[in-house]
């Protein structure tokens, strides 16, 4: 699906169904340097069990025009853009990595909205390592490995290639994509605020090993947060919709069916 917000393409995949309005929507953010792609063992599985999903691609990212946002402010108040523009009156929110902070201020200022959230491998708070910040802004191949070894509990179970690498492919996307989510993460700072003001049902999914977002702070978070569930996934990283997609997605479904 390709529709405009502010005179730019916007790309969302919809697993080829487009928007039935008797259906529930799901709405998938991806995290830092990433795009739709990740989301693609979750997006066809929801899909079939009657719900509308969207995996968006932020601006600059995947086939969404540019330029990146840079702030996760901004890009909250974008989403709110997308959900105007597509007339969706409620909708489920579920983010992965910076994605989880993109739904937690997207809930602090456009709760009226949300009908529940679900967290992967996220916090309120995600400070980056300043070296992945200075090779992303240089455009530097080995921020992309750092990403790999810090994200993965084993990246070398891919059997033909790791798939983050199949995204984020060139200098470019390094350094005009990928260093501008990770400065954006590591800039917000009302994490802690909007956490405590959630009161729409949410859920969390952690990963047990995970080396970007560690399990303590994962449950740190949950537990600023009233009404809300929290599911660890064992022998798992922070990409927890690659490595374990299969429980992610059915203990997601189970919170949603609730």
């Amino acid at each position: 699906m390709i529709f405009q917000i502010e005179n730019k393409n916007v790309h969302a995949s919809d697993a080829g169904q487009g928007i039935d309005s008797k259906k529930d929507t799901i709405i998938f953010l991806h995290g830092s340097g990433l795009s739709h792609i990740v989301w693609s063992l979750a997006e066809q599985f929801f899909s079939n069990k009657n719900f509308n999903v969207l995996s968006l691609d932020l601006p600059g990212h995947g086939n969404s025009d540019g330029p990146c946002l840079d702030t996760i402010e901004k890009i909250a108040d974008w989403l709110e853009s997308v959900l105007v523009e597509l007339d969706l009156k409620t909708v489920t929110l579920i983010g992965h990595s910076q994605g989880c902070l993109e739904i937690l201020e997207y809930a602090h200022k456009y709760k009226n909205r949300l009908k529940k959230l679900v967290f992967i491998g996220g916090s309120y708070r995600m400070p980056v390592n300043q070296d992945l910040i200075d090779l992303a802004k240089n455009g530097d191949s080995d921020a992309v490995k750092l990403m790999m070894k810090w994200g993965f509990k084993d990246p070398k179970r891919f059997i033909g290639g790791n798939p983050v690498e199949k995204i984020i492919q060139s200098p470019r996307d390094i350094s005009e994509i990928l260093a501008i989510d990770l400065v954006a993460c590591n800039n917000y700072v009302n994490g802690s605020n909007a956490a405590k003001e959630l009161d729409c049902p949410t859920m969390f999914v952690l990963g047990s090993d995970d080396k970007m977002c560690n399990l303590e702070f994962g449950k740190k978070f949950a537990n600023l947060v009233n009404n809300s569930v929290t599911h660890v996934i064992d022998d798992c990283g922070h990409m927890i919709m690659i490595e374990k997609a299969f429980e992610m997605r059915e203990k997601v479904l189970e919170f949603l069916k609730k």
